[in-house]
C-alpha cells in the first residue's frame, strides 16, 4: 500500500499570526539536500534551513533517528520532496503535519503531466530534480509558504525568487547545450540506479540504470548480464557510480564487459540522491548538477559549453574557471 503524504500548503491561522509577529528566521527542516540548499536561497536570511539527510545518505532506505525527531518537534515548517522518495519516513512525517505545517514540495509544484511513471511500488519517479527546469517549479511554492509564515520578509524573499528562478533557467539550458556536445552514438548514461531519467529526458540522453528506482530492489545476475549487454553492444566508453550507492553492481558490469573484450572505464561519481559536503559547489544544488554534467560530458567525448553570462556571479562565487559568455 502506497504511504499517504498529506499536504499543508498553510499552517493553521495560529501559526500564522504567531509568525507574523516573530522576527527570528524561520525554522525549516527538510529532508534531502535538494530541497533544503533551494528553500535556503529562497528564504535568504529570513529562514533557516537545516537538511535531515546528509552527503552519501539514501533517502530510499533512511529511517528517523531519535534526534531527527527532535529536530522536527522544534520545526516551524517541514518540508519533504514526496512521491514515496522518502517512503521510511511516511508515518513519521504523517505525525507530525498534524500539529506542524508540513509540505510535500514535489506534487505540490509541478504538473501532473511532467511527472514520468514508473512500473513498481512508486508509481511515479520521484528523482524530479535531475530535471533543473522542473525542479525550478518548486520556487513559487517555496516562495508562497515562507511568505506566509513570515509577512515582513515577501519582498525579499521574492527578489531571492527572481534571482534564483533566473539562474536555474540559465543552468537548465547549459546543461542541454553541453550534453548536445556528446557525439550521438556515445550519449548513453549507464548509472548504479535509475535515478536519471528526468535528467535524460530534459537533456536528451538515453540513461540505463543497473537497479531500478528504488534501491531497496536487489540486482540479480541477470540484471548484470542484461548491462553488460548494452555496454558491450553499444561500445559504451564510460559508466558512472553514485555517492549513495556501492559501487559494486557498476563493478560487475564493467567486469562482464572486460571478459567480453570491451574494456570500460568509471567516467565519475555522480550525485544522485544526495548532494556532497557541505561548504563546497558539490554541496549545492545547482553545483550537484554542474559537477554531474562535467562528469558525464567530459567522460563521454562532449565538452561543456561556456557558461552563461546568468551564472556569473556564481561562477565567481565557487571559482568557476571556466569561460563565460
Amino acid at each position: 500500500m502506497a504511504t499517504r503524504y498529506p499536504v499543508a500548503l498553510l499552517g493553521a491561522l495560529s501559526f500564522a499570526a504567531t509568525a507574523s509577529a516573530n522576527n527570528e528566521p524561520l525554522n525549516v527542516v527538510a529532508t534531502i539536500g535538494m530541497i533544503a540548499d533551494v528553500a535556503q536561497e529562497v528564504g535568504g536570511e529570513c529562514v533557516s534551513v537545516n537538511a535531515m539527510m546528509g552527503p552519501g545518505v539514501d533517502p530510499h532506505l533512511y529511517q528517523a533517528s531519535a534526534n531527527d525527531v527532535t529536530t522536527l518537534r522544534d520545526a516551524e515548517q517541514i518540508l519533504y520532496s514526496g512521491y514515496s522518495l522518502e517512503g521510511q519516513l511516511g508515518e513519521v512525517l504523517e505525525n507530525f503535519s498534524e500539529r506542524t505545517p508540513t509540505l510535500a514540495v514535489a506534487p505540490a509544484s509541478i504538473d501532473p503531466g511532467d511527472l514520468i511513471t514508473a512500473q513498481d511500488i512508486y508509481g511515479i519517479d520521484p528523482h524530479l530534480w535531475m530535471d533543473v527546469s522542473l525542479w525550478a517549479q518548486t520556487l513559487p511554492t517555496l516562495r508562497t509558504t515562507f511568505s506566509e509564515a513570515r509577512p515582513d520578509c515577501a519582498d525579499a524573499i521574492e527578489a531571492n525568487t527572481e534571482r534564483y528562478q533566473a539562474q536555474l533557467l540559465a543552468l537548465h539550458e547549459w546543461v542541454k547545450e553541453s550534453i548536445a556536445s556528446i557525439p550521438e552514438e556515445q550519449r548513453i548514461l549507464v548509472t548504479a540506479h535509475d535515478a536519471f531519467s528526468y535528467f535524460g529526458r530534459a537533456y536528451d540522453i538515453e540513461v540505463e540504470g543497473v537497479q531500478g528506482i528504488s534501491t531497496e530492489t536487489e540486482t540479480g545476475i541477470a540484471d548484470i548480464r542484461s548491462m553488460a549487454d548494452i555496454v558491450v553492444e553499444r561500445a559504451v566508453p564510460a559508466v558512472f557510480i553514485e555517492s549513495t550507492i556501492n559501487p559494486r553492481t557498476v563493478q560487475a558490469v564493467m567486469d562482464a564487459a572486460e571478459q567480453r573484450g570491451h574494456d570500460v572505464e568509471i567516467g565519475g561519481e555522480l550525485y544522485s540522491d544526495a548532494m556532497g559536503d557541505a561548504g563546497t559547489l558539490d554541496g549545492t544544488y545547482m553545483g550537484m548538477i554542474y559537477r554531474n554534467t562535467q562528469h558525464i560530458v567530459e567522460a563521454l567525448g562532449g565538452s561543456l559549453a561556456p557558461l552563461p553570462a546568468e551564472l556569473n556571479d556564481w561562477a565567481s562565487k565557487w571559482e568557476i574557471a571556466q569561460h563565460i559568455r
